[in-house]
């Protein structure tokens, strides 16, 4: 009974070491070769001579060197390999670039120098990963960490702490206390910096733009110093799955610090034009500063949002092809709003009125209040609001008032009859010396004349331009040149005339006709003439 069992165990054994020993390396295609490179690898399956076979050109100890250097690579830098995305045929070819030929880049993004290619009718790591695995591995693992493993005292080194080498402790703490002292000098360096480029590239500055200096100063740091820890980390050995957890974590606040500099920047250029619009006398820049804003900070934010979504595992491709896909469904679900917003750049870039601007078209005419992002606001003359679309605004005729290089203005003034010859002459005189001292006319386009007679007066045309470029302003104007025509009229002793009937009464008994007094004094008169005209002058 005893040999019976005896050889039961022997032949258990025997089976199980030959299943053991009968697991060889496979390189019929890519997923096959690096599975191969890394399960040799493992504790349990360590048979670094079959993990060798995936270098390509190099045989023997140099082979098994580059393997073991490759693993610590990707365990470096916490690099985990898909094996339910690494291709499984044999034929496998790259189409993301032309005429690539049958190879596949484990990690594209973080190295792309690293890939398998066929060669012959087996799959290993190529020629070029192979030639770069050394600078790569130094890259990877710089001197610094491996110093400071020289320096600290073997007593210390070799001791463990929850399973950790103490070294790696002390090692953390004087990364963070470095990381600690480079953020304060690096954020007065960098600060600095940006503010001498501000000051080289814009002379007026703003307390505004200098709070925005130091907000784009800091994450800045933080990325300088986010890039020395990927550098740095891999030194202390982690596992892989520690290290793939910190390097997702620092890519992540990588792309979060990177949205928030150019939503900074956004908010800084936006700053920067705003304070630029106020000194000019278009109102509409002022409309477009919003817009951008909002428009700019949607980019920075939907851009940012595809390159977490490529961090957590979705291809870049798949990404902007999904952007594509869905962005042309958006397009074609909202084509009026598309309609609207191109409507509202078109009518940026060409500028037909500024705000302010009074403007006519077929269906409405107003005062421009505001330019939005989809539809404008029109202020009627009975303060009504009209809101039109941008896309059908930027397609009409539209007669802009408000771009008249002079504004018309025309007027037929009435006065007595029984007023004498010169002094019509001399009121005629005045009311251009008027024209000519008024602050808002146009000096070289007017006339003034005695047009006509009317049924119940004489008729002095008055016809000048203002030289305004808004309603409220021209009705400023009109009111200087009245006032100076009605006080010009009270110089001269000249009276307005009224709608009325003349009736003859001379020939009743006691009655006599109404007649002016007029002032004889004509030197006395031209004398108050030049007074209204430099009062008028004086006039803003």
């Amino acid at each position: 009974m005893k040999k019976y069992l005896v050889f039961i165990i022997v032949i258990l054994f025997y089976i199980i070491g030959f299943s053991q020993s009968e697991e060889k390396a496979s390189l019929a295609n890519p997923n096959a070769t690096v599975y191969t490179h890394m399960h040799f690898l493992q504790k349990k399956t360590y048979a670094p001579q079959k993990s060798a076979l995936t270098i390509y050109g190099l045989k023997g100890k140099e082979a098994i060197d580059k393997a073991i250097k490759l693993k610590k690579i990707f365990d470096g830098r916490g690099l985990k390999p898909n094996f339910t995305k690494i291709p499984t045929d044999p034929n496998y070819t790259d189409t993301t670039a032309f005429n690539i030929g049958h190879r596949y880049v484990l990690f594209p993004e973080r190295l792309p120098k690293v890939y398998v290619e066929k060669y012959g009718d087996k799959w290993f790591y190529s020629k070029e990963t192979v030639s770069l695995i050394d600078t790569i591995y130094k890259e990877t693992f710089p001197w610094q960490i491996q110093w400071m493993q020289k320096w600290i005292p073997e007593a210390i080194a070799d001791r463990m702490l929850l399973g950790v080498p103490l070294w790696k402790y002390i090692g953390f703490v004087i990364l963070l206390l470095v990381l600690f002292i480079a953020f304060i000098v690096l954020n007065k360096i960098v600060y600095f910096l940006l503010h001498k480029i501000h000051k080289i590239a814009i002379k007026n500055t703003s307390m505004r733009i200098d709070v925005n200096l130091k907000k784009i100063a800091r994450p800045v740091v933080l990325l300088i110093l986010i890039g020395f820890l990927k550098r740095t980390i891999p030194s202390f050995q982690f596992n892989i799955d520690v290290n793939s957890v910190i390097f997702i974590a620092l890519d992540f606040a990588k792309i979060v610090l990177w949205i928030y500099i150019f939503l900074r920047i956004v908010k800084l250029s936006m700053t920067i034009y705003a304070e630029y619009t106020k000194r000019t006398h278009i109102k509409l820049d002022d409309q477009l500063v919003p817009i951008l804003t909002h428009f700019l900070t949607g980019i920075v934010i939907f851009l940012g949002g595809l390159k977490l979504l490529t961090l957590f595992g979705v291809s870049p491709a798949s990404v902007i092809a999904g952007a594509s896909i869905g962005g042309l469904a958006l397009a074609l679900a909202s084509q009026d709003t598309v309609k609207n917003l191109i409507g509202t750049f078109m009518i940026f870039l060409d500028k037909p009125f500024h705000i302010g601007d009074w403007i006519e078209t077929s269906e409405l005419q107003g005062t421009v209040e505001e330019v939005g992002f989809r539809s404008s606001r029109i202020r009627a003359a009975d303060t009504s609001i009209y809101q039109i679309t941008n896309s059908k605004l930027s397609e009409i005729v539209i007669n802009n008032k408000g771009m008249r290089l002079f504004r018309r203005y025309q007027t037929e003034l009435g006065i007595r009859y029984d007023t004498p010859p010169e002094y019509i002459d001399l009121f005629v005189e005045g009311i251009k010396e008027i024209i000519k001292t008024h602050p808002y006319t146009n000096k070289d386009n007017f006339d003034v004349a005695f047009s006509g007679f009317g049924d119940s007066a004489l008729k002095i045309l008055v016809n000048t331009y203002f030289s305004v470029q808004d309603w409220s302003t021209e009705q400023r104007a009109k009111h200087i040149l009245h006032m100076a025509i009605v006080k010009l009229a009270k110089i001269i002793g000249v009276d307005f005339a009224f709608p009325s009937s003349t009736l003859m009464i001379e020939q009743f008994p006691e009655k006599q006709p109404i007649t002016m007094e007029y002032n004889k004094d004509m030197e006395e008169i031209k004398k108050q003439i030049i007074t209204l005209t430099r009062e008028l002058e004086q006039e803003n």
